[in-house]
C-alpha cells in the first residue's frame, strides 16, 4: 500500500476543484488534486459559456479575490456580450462564449504550472477517519492519501447515472466512469444524501446547419472582459445564431413522451426548475407555440454546435426527428446526443458558511454536491472552500462572505440556511442589496479580502489600488467644481442650471450627462472606461446607494448578533418545539441566519434576540447562565 501526504487534498477536477486547488496552493500549502481524468480538468460538461445574469457577478467576484475563472474565460472567449445592457447597472451581467477545448486545456495547463499542486488520477473509495477527524482517503487502486484537510468537489460523479431514452449507463459524464460507493461511505459516517438530476443538449454538426434560416447574434463591439487584471481578449470573435422550435417540434416531443425517462418514472432525482429540458417546456407550457434556441459554436477549430435551450434525454432517434423540425436544422446531424444525469448530493444545511461540514471539522464540500447548478456557482464555492481549508490548516480565522458584501455570500448563505431540493441557480433577485453588489464594482468590494487571505497577488493588488485612488481623486474633484449659470448652454445638460450654480457631481445625476460631455471638466488621459463608468454610476445612483447602505447598516447590526458557541437552543424558553428542532439541526451562527431558516417565525426571532441580550447583560455583570 502506497502512502502519500499533503496539506490539503482536493477531490475532483471540475470548476470547483480548479479554484479550490489553486487557492490552497497560492496560499503556500502542498495540494493534491485527485481527478478521474487529468485531461478533463476544467471540462465544460454542458454549455460552452461562462457568466450571464448574476452568474457573471460570481465570476467577477471570484476574479477580484484572486480566483481563476475570469482569466480563463478572457483567454479563451470567442464571443463576449453584456446582458441587460439597456437596463440599470445592478441587473447587467457579462457572458462569454468559450472555445470549450481551449478552456479545458488552459485550465489543465494552469494546474500543471502552479507550484505546490500534484495531480493524481484515480477514483476515491472512502474517506479515512480517526475518531471524528478525516485523515485522508483510500483509492480504489489501494493508494492512500493523507492530509490535514479535504475539499470534496465531486460534481455529478457520485453514483452518477446517465439516461438517454430508457437506456441507463453508470457514468459521471459521458465517457467517464462514475464514482460508485463513495457517497455511501459518507452516509455511513452520518451525512444525509439526496438525489438530483441535470441534463445537457445534443451537439450538432455545424456543417449540416443552414444558417440562412436563422438570426445572427454578434458579440459586443467593445467587449467587457471578466478579469479586472486581464491581458485582454485573445481569440478571434464569432457570431452565434438564433432559431425557434415549431408546432411540429412540439408534436414530435409530445408523441414520444412515453419513451422519456422523465415521464416514465425512470429518473428519481429532481431537475433544475430554471433550466428545464425541452420535454419539460413542452409539457409544462403547452400554450407556448415556440421556444427560442441559441446555436452556440463550441470552438474555433471544431464543428460542434451547442443548441442552448434543447436539453433533452429523449432517445437519439427522437432527438434527431424533433431537431429536423426546427428552421435551419432540417438536415442537421447529431455529433453527440443529449442526455440526463442523476447524481448524489449532500443537502448543504450540513455545512457552515465556511463550507466546512458540521460533522467533520477538516472536511469541506464545494460545487454540485451541495445542490447547485452551473460552472460559476461551483467555482465560487471551490474558491471559498479552498481558502478556508488553507486557513484551517494554518490555524487562522476562517473567511465568511456575507449577503451584504457579495453574491458569493448570498449563494452560500442561501445554501447553508435554506438548503435546496432542486439544483440551485443564482439570480440577481436573490440579493437584497443588489445595487451595492454590481458586477462592475466587485473589485472595490472584494480585492482587499483577497489580499488579506493571501490569494490576490501583489501586482494585481497594486493595479487595483491605483484604480481605486484614481476614482476617489476624480470624485473629489467633481464635488469641488461648481458650474455657473448662463456660462454654458443648458441644451444637452438635462435642463437649466440653478441660479447659484451646480456642482459637477450633482450634474452627473442627470441621465443626459456623462463625463465625456460634462462642461468644465476634462478627464485625465489615463482614466479608463471602466473607471469613468464607476464614477458615473456612483453619482447617478448616489441617493439610492446611500439608502441601501443605511438599510444595510441596520440589517447588519441585527443580523450580526451571534449565538455564543456552543449554544443550547433547547434552553431558550418561549419557542415552539418545531422551531427549536430546526435550530438544533441547522445550528445558525447568528440571528441573520436564523431568520432565513424556513419556518422560523418573527416571534421566535424576537425571543432569540431578547435571550441574547439577556446573556450579554449577565456576562457584563459577572454571573453566567
Amino acid at each position: 500500500m502506497i502512502f502519500m501526504n499533503c496539506d490539503v487534498l482536493v477531490i475532483g477536477g471540475g470548476h470547483a476543484g480548479v479554484e479550490a486547488a489553486m487557492a490552497v496552493s497560492k496560499m503556500g500549502l502542498r495540494t493534491y488534486l485527485v481527478t478521474i481524468a487529468k485531461d478533463k480538468i476544467g471540462e465544460m460538461s454542458c454549455n460552452p459559456a461562462i457568466g450571464g445574469l448574476a452568474k457573471g457577478h460570481l465570476v467577477r467576484e471570484i476574479d477580484a479575490m484572486g480566483g481563476q475563472m475570469g482569466k480563463l474565460i478572457d483567454a479563451t472567449g470567442i464571443q463576449f456580450r453584456m446582458l441587460n445592457s439597456s437596463k440599470g447597472p445592478a441587473t447587467r451581467g457579462p457572458r462569454a462564449q468559450a472555445d470549450r477545448l481551449l478552456y479545458q486545456r488552459s485550465a489543465e495547463e494552469l494546474i500543471d504550472n502552479q507550484g505546490f499542486i500534484s495531480v493524481c488520477e484515480g477514483i476515491v473509495k472512502k474517506i479515512n477517519m480517526i475518531g471524528d477527524k478525516a485523515v485522508g482517503v483510500e483509492m480504489l487502486s489501494g493508494e492512500v492519501f493523507t492530509s490535514q484537510a479535504i475539499v470534496l468537489c465531486a460534481g455529478t460523479f457520485l453514483n452518477g447515472l446517465i439516461h438517454v431514452g430508457l437506456d441507463r449507463t453508470p457514468a459521471g459524464r459521458r465517457g467517464e466512469p462514475a464514482s460508485i460507493g463513495f457517497s455511501d461511505s459518507l452516509r455511513e459516517i452520518g451525512f444525509e444524501v439526496g438525489r438530483l438530476k441535470t441534463g445537457t443538449c445534443p451537439r450538432l454538426d455545424s456543417r449540416t446547419i443552414d444558417y440562412s434560416k436563422t438570426e445572427q447574434q454578434p458579440g459586443d463591439v467593445t467587449p467587457c472582459l471578466f478579469s479586472f487584471f486581464s491581458n485582454g481578449m485573445q481569440q478571434r470573435q464569432i457570431s452565434c445564431h438564433i432559431t425557434y422550435t415549431t408546432e411540429e417540434t412540439q408534436r414530435v416531443i409530445e408523441t414520444n413522451l412515453d419513451r422519456s425517462p422523465l415521464y416514465t418514472g425512470v429518473i428519481e432525482g429532481v431537475g433544475p426548475r430554471y433550466c428545464p429540458s425541452i420535454e419539460d417546456k413542452v409539457k409544462r407550457f403547452p400554450e407556448k407555440r415556440r421556444h427560442q434556441i441559441f446555436l452556440e459554436p463550441e470552438g474555433l477549430s471544431v464543428p460542434d454546435v451547442y443548441p442552448n435551450g434543447l436539453s433533452t434525454s429523449l432517445p437519439v432517434d427522437v432527438q434527431l426527428k424533433f431537431l429536423r423540425t426546427i428552421p435551419g436544422l432540417e438536415k442537421v446531424e447529431i455529433l453527440k446526443p443529449g442526455y440526463a444525469i442523476e447524481y448524489d448530493f449532500f443537502p448543504p444545511t450540513q455545512l457552515y458558511p465556511t463550507l466546512r461540514t458540521k460533522k467533520i471539522d477538516n472536511l469541506f464540500f464545494a460545487g454540485q454536491i451541495n445542490g447547485t447548478s452551473g460552472y460559476e456557482e461551483a467555482a465560487a464555492q471551490g474558491l471559498v472552500a479552498g481558502i478556508n481549508a488553507a486557513l484551517f490548516v494554518k490555524g487562522e480565522d476562517s473567511l465568511v462572505l456575507t449577503r451584504q458584501n457579495s453574491y458569493i455570500g448570498v449563494l452560500i448563505d442561501d445554501l447553508v440556511t435554506k438548503g435546496t431540493e432542486e439544483p440551485y441557480r443564482m439570480f440577481t433577485s436573490r440579493a437584497e442589496f443588489r445595487l451595492l453588489l454590481r458586477q462592475d464594482n466587485a473589485d472595490l468590494r472584494l480585492c482587499d479580502i483577497g489580499k488579506r487571505v493571501g490569494l490576490l497577488g501583489i501586482a494585481d493588488y497594486e493595479v487595483f489600488c491605483r484604480k481605486r485612488e484614481k476614482i476617489e481623486n476624480e470624485k473629489a474633484k467633481l464635488r469641488s467644481i461648481r458650474l455657473k449659470p448662463n456660462i454654458h448652454d443648458a441644451e444637452g445638460l438635462g435642463g437649466k442650471i440653478p441660479g447659484d450654480g451646480i456642482l459637477l457631481s450633482d450634474l452627473l445625476k442627470r441621465p443626459e450627462v456623462t463625463l465625456e460631455n460634462l462642461p468644465g471638466y476634462q478627464p485625465p488621459p489615463d482614466l479608463t472606461q471602466a473607471e469613468k463608468e464607476q464614477i458615473e454610476i456612483f453619482f447617478r445612483y448616489e441617493g439610492y446607494i446611500a439608502r441601501q447602505e443605511r438599510l444595510l447598516e441596520k440589517a447588519t447590526r441585527s443580523e450580526n448578533k451571534e449565538f455564543p458557541q456552543p449554544f443550547d437552543f433547547k434552553a431558550v424558553p418561549g419557542i415552539s418545539m418545531e422551531i427549536r428542532e430546526k435550530l438544533e439541526k441547522l445550528r445558525p451562527l447568528n440571528l441573520g441566519q436564523a431568520a432565513r431558516i424556513s419556518g422560523v417565525t418573527p416571534a421566535a426571532l424576537i425571543v432569540l434576540h431578547i435571550y441574547l441580550e439577556k446573556i450579554s447583560a449577565l456576562r457584563k455583570s459577572g454571573p453566567s447562565l
